[in-house]
């Protein structure tokens, strides 16, 4: 099981191509705060919805400082469906090989339906203005969170 992350652990270093192939790091973002947030597939129900959250709050989330990143194993090819048929404002990353995904402590073992499986744990990190962990979620519901997450920010 990947290590959850704390607050006050320093964000691992990533770098992911974007819907369109292009890249994208957690450093272009130094400066500012980062909500990035791990789901496990584009184009599901439950990950449509968190993704539509996002989208509705982004101007809310941006004025208040918060840049949004979302990772999940997906391909470019499959995130810029993704992204034109729901119509998303917010920036999706993909990691096919898992290793950001891991290395935030959002891929492992959890339980659905009962069973034990290994898969991407619905998380979510806040990062600060110097790289930072501020908040960390784990295992997350994908309606409501954002709203939560608003709230728990205080924004």
């Amino acid at each position: 099981m990947s290590e959850r992350l704390k607050p006050g652990d320093p964000a691992p270093a990533f770098t992911l191509p974007d819907a369109d192939g292009n890249d994208v790091s957690l450093a272009d973002h130094k400066g500012r705060k980062v909500i990035v947030y791990f789901y496990p597939a584009a184009l599901t129900p439950g990950c449509t919805k968190q993704a539509c959250d996002f989208t509705d709050n982004l101007d809310l989330l941006a004025n208040a400082g918060y840049d949004v990143i979302g990772v999940s194993p997906d391909k470019p090819e499959k995130l810029a469906k993704f992204r034109d048929t729901e119509n998303l404002k917010v920036t999706l990353v993909g990691d096919p090989a898992k290793e950001t995904l891991a290395a935030y402590g959002a891929f492992g073992e959890k339980k659905l339906y009962g069973k034990v499986v290994t898969g991407v744990i619905r998380s979510t990190v806040v990062v600060d203005e110097d790289g930072k962990v501020e908040h960390a979620f784990y295992n997350v519901k994908a309606t409501g969170h954002v709203a939560k997450i608003i709230r728990d920010l205080g924004v």
